[in-house]
């Protein structure tokens, strides 16, 4: 049995969970979150907590036994406490700024690159070279931020690009003189 799956999800106060046709419902303070439900996975839910079973021990049904747990475990941290994304743009003239609900990056290109804001999803420009994305699905606030450093990503010589606040940078050696 998987170990992750077999772990109960605590139901926090005011977190309110219901089954809909092919999903699962995860309400709470910040939102709401959609997680799908998939063929051979039975939840028990009470008002306390959640169990997740499997209904026979199929490969597949074993693979997503620990899947669902985990992205229903996601959605309940998601709805009351939210997700966080941290980026940083390092670089001589690399600036972030908001624009209405989006930002827009001046990073080294000829013209500056519009990132519009998504639904669920949120942006704070701290000083000019912070970006803080904040959501209640953790799925989508990490596929933003990646796209976002995909833009720019650090490159290894000096460091310069767009970087998660807390990401190391390998740095190579250039070229040596020769006498």
């Amino acid at each position: 049995m998987s170990r992750i799956g077999k772990k109960p999800i605590i139901i926090p106060a005011g977190v309110s969970i219901t089954e809909v046709k092919g999903a699962v419902e995860v309400k709470g303070p910040k939102g709401m979150v959609s997680v799908p439900n998939v063929q051979y996975i039975k939840l028990n839910i009470t008002a306390a907590e959640i169990v997740v079973e499997r209904t026979n021990d199929q490969k597949q049904a074993r693979a997503n036994h620990g899947l669902i747990r985990s992205l229903l475990q996601n959605a309940v941290v998601g709805v009351t406490e939210g997700f966080v994304k941290t980026l940083k743009l390092v670089g001589t003239g690399y600036r972030v700024q908001a624009k209405g609900q989006g930002i827009s990056l001046a990073v080294g290109f000829s013209h500056t690159v519009e990132v519009p804001a998504k639904d669920g999803l949120s942006f704070s420009v701290q000083g000019n070279d912070t970006i803080v994305i904040t959501g209640v699905d953790k799925q989508r606030v990490g596929q933003i931020a990646a796209e976002i450093r995909s833009i720019r990503p650090p490159e290894p010589y000096k460091g310069k690009g767009v970087r998660y606040q807390d990401e190391v940078v390998r740095r190579k050696q250039g070229k040596t003189a020769s006498a």
